[in-house]
């Protein structure tokens, strides 16, 4: 008994031992980790930090600047008490949100948009965990390369509404984009076809996302930066966020509920077309689960189709403005993309998605397009959930980081002259596409888990748009009254989604013939 009381006390004794030394050794290494520097970055005032000069209008210009000034593609800033990690790489973009996804892919509590504004059930905001994980899974489930392709005949009837609206109107060519692209968001989303003009939905989540895009701009409301603020009255001066948050907020509950309840109430009467709502609200009546589970599921199915509605019919808008602005900027590069059009259709005939692979200099431009300015040039933020060390940097845990997938874009040791708008630079000298160039479609919808899972969707509705204006429509200059010709500024809105600021153009059919063409698709 006293030999066993010995070897049990000699036991514990060696276990305290190991315990101690592990405990002194993990401090000891926390201590080394916490006395490596910081990413290079802007000087730092005490307190406010980088909060005076952090950059508003067009962050990826900036973070840019500062990554190539501190000779790092990665870089540091302080927001009062909130570090922000920006990286300028794709290096550093896939070491950290690929490789070291498991800490790098939640998102920031973002008290403006989650908590204020109520976008905290929109799956593109939504924190990492079981929640995000199954609509996830749903949004990839109905969207992903093979499944997404049911979708092709909406696009391609809106593309074809689009074609006759510019004929009509092309003075408002940015509203007819706008209703076209919130069109086809609803029409995939919920199966419902929007009305003519000022369709209520369409006009509620435009609201709603101009809302956000402003929001999500790190740095853009302080309430994010200082969350004792979110208890400020709306009343206060300076508190004006509080009354822009509730205005928004409506908005976001009203897209969220009322095109749900619209499309819900159309498959009880048997009166839809079917949608990503119908495909999955009929799987999960098929499935033996329990009234409560089956509940559950509708919850995230209802805000999954609330995600591809509210972002999907803001991110088709910006290629479709961009392209009229790329060929403005480079008129031969329209003239090439006629010249193949018209060898592969002939006379009477609109693209659709069996010309894609005869027509590779249409493709080429359409990823022109998306390089050119994407229509994304920031990730939305992610937040690491542990501290961590890249490149001898520390990385202190719940850092804000962002990806600026634009310097990816204009990196000129990948793309010459990375500004000019050069459709050729994704083709071999013999005309064919050229897979050794980086694809814009790898970068601009996120790299990453928390990549945009509508990215198949989203680059088809884009070809398909533009394939088809090209066809039947040149696009010049405007002239002023002394018939002088208009340049455009070629500059953009600095929010999350950005869409080119206003600009003329003319725009008109390319002959009695293309007219007669479009005419012909009215109605159908």
């Amino acid at each position: 008994m006293a030999t066993l009381d010995f070897l049990t006390s000699s036991n514990s004794s060696t276990f305290s031992i190991l315990i101690a030394l592990l405990a002194v050794t993990g401090g000891y290494l926390l201590h080394q980790r916490r006395r490596l520097p910081l990413p290079p970055g802007p000087k730092r005032l005490p307190i406010v930090g980088n909060a005076l000069d952090y950059p508003t209008e067009t962050p990826w210009v900036k973070y840019a600047e500062w990554s190539r000034d501190y000779g790092s593609d990665v870089v540091y800033a302080k927001i009062f008490n909130t570090s922000m990690v920006i990286l300028n790489s794709e290096q550093a973009i896939n070491d950290l949100f690929v490789k070291r996804s498991a800490i790098y892919s939640d998102r920031p509590r973002h008290i403006m948009v989650n908590e204020l504004m109520g976008w905290s059930r929109n799956l593109h905001s939504m924190t990492y965990g079981d929640e995000w994980r199954a609509g996830r899974r749903l949004f990839h489930q109905e969207f992903n390369p093979g499944a997404s392709k049911r979708f092709r005949p909406h696009m391609l009837a809106a593309s074809r509404e689009l074609l006759v609206r510019l004929l009509k109107d092309s003075d408002d060519f940015v509203e007819h984009i706008r209703h076209l692209s919130g069109s086809v968001s609803m029409d995939i989303a919920y199966g419902m076809k929007a009305q003519e003009k000022d369709d209520p939905f369409i006009a509620c989540s435009e609201r709603a996302v101009a809302g956000v895009v402003r929001a999500f701009v790190p740095g853009a409301f302080l309430v994010d930066m200082i969350p004792i603020l979110k208890y400020v009255p709306e009343w206060v001066p300076g508190a004006g966020f509080q009354r822009l948050a509730r205005q928004w907020k409506k908005e976001t509950d009203d897209t969220f509920d009322l095109p749900w309840a619209a499309a819900k109430q159309r498959i009880a009467l048997g009166s839809f077309t079917s949608s990503f709502t119908s495909f999955s609200l009929d799987q999960l009546t098929e499935k033996n689960a329990s009234p409560e589970a089956k509940a559950k599921e509708e919850v995230v199915v209802k805000n999954t189709a609330a995600s591809m509605f509210l972002v999907g019919s803001d991110t088709n808008i910006a290629p479709l403005q961009s392209v009229f602005l790329g060929v403005l900027s480079n008129p031969e590069a329209l003239q090439k993309a006629q010249q193949e059009l018209d060898r592969v259709l002939g006379a009477g005939t609109l693209p659709d998605f069996s010309h894609q692979e005869d027509l590779p200099y249409v493709t080429a431009l359409v990823k022109e397009v998306l390089r050119w300015h994407d229509p994304a040039p920031i990730s939305l933020t992610h937040r690491v959930t542990e501290e961590d060390v890249y490149k001898g940097y520390r990385i202190p845990k719940g850092s804000y980081v962002v990806s600026n997938l634009w310097a990816l874009m204009h990196d000129p040791e990948v793309y010459t002259d990375p500004m000019d708008f050069k459709p050729e630079r994704f083709l071999r000298p013999d005309g064919t596409l050229n897979p050794d160039i980086r694809d814009p479609r790898d970068v601009i919808f996120g790299i990453g888990r928390r990549y945009c899972p509508g990215r198949y969707a989203a680059y088809d509705f884009a070809w398909i748009a533009i394939a088809s204006l090209l066809t039947v429509f040149n696009v010049k200059r405007s002239l002023n009254e002394n018939g002088v010709p208009i340049e455009p500024t070629y500059e953009y809105t600095s929010t999350v989604i950005s869409v080119p600021l206003p600009f003329k153009c003319a725009i008109k059919p390319r002959s009695a013939e293309a007219e007669k063409l479009i005419m012909s698709m009215e109605g159908l």
